[in-house]
């Protein structure tokens, strides 16, 4: 099985959020809390040594997903052949019904509700419908720094190496998210 991941350049993103809004707005996604790329800003140090890092989190599309386990109906699936996470949203309980079990055990909060009464979970699909036409993420075509790709792990691994370590990110070697990092380090 082959599994799609992320790429991402600390060194390049200047905090645009360029990737989130072209997700917000190809995904349909209204204003509000619901984002399914987050750019994480990350301050540190003190007058006169301060550094300012940014980090772009979508899901990471773990090789061990433990929202796939929580999920009591099987809405949420890791597709076999490419790793990719989807969720039903026939089969999702909501919010409330649920009590959101697939947010409490992911480690980067990346499950997401919308306002409304008994939301279904959303979240980032690797923009699978234009994977399968060919064609590259919104949030990878949209970056104008070029600070995103989208592959399998094993095409990351070949152009970028194979660091899983950025300012901001907590690594979880036991679920392996299926990111590359360019670190700020």
């Amino acid at each position: 099985m082959k599994q799609m991941g992320f790429y991402f350049d600390q060194t390049r993103c200047t905090g645009c959020y360029t990737c989130s809004v072209a997700c917000k707005d190809w995904n349909d996604i209204d204003a509000g809390p619901e984002n399914w790329m987050r750019i994480i800003v990350i301050e540190k140090g003190k007058f006169p040594n301060l550094s300012l890092s940014y980090l772009a989190l979508a899901c990471n599309h773990c090789a061990d997903p433990p929202c796939v386990k929580a999920c009591p109906t099987n809405a949420i699936i890791k597709r076999e052949f490419d790793g990719i996470i989807v969720v039903d949203q026939e089969l999702c309980l909501g919010k409330e019904e649920c009590g959101a079990k697939c947010l409490k055990v992911c480690p980067w909060d990346v499950p997401q509700f919308n306002s409304t009464i008994n939301a279904k979970m959303r979240k980032c699909d690797l923009c699978v419908e234009r994977l399968e036409k060919g064609q590259q993420t919104i949030c990878v075509e949209a970056c104008p720094m070029y600070a995103l790709d989208v592959g399998t792990m094993e095409q990351l691994r070949k152009k970028y190496g194979s660091n899983t370590q950025a300012i901001g990110f907590q690594n979880n070697k036991k679920i392996k998210p299926s990111v590359i990092y360019k670190s700020k380090l």
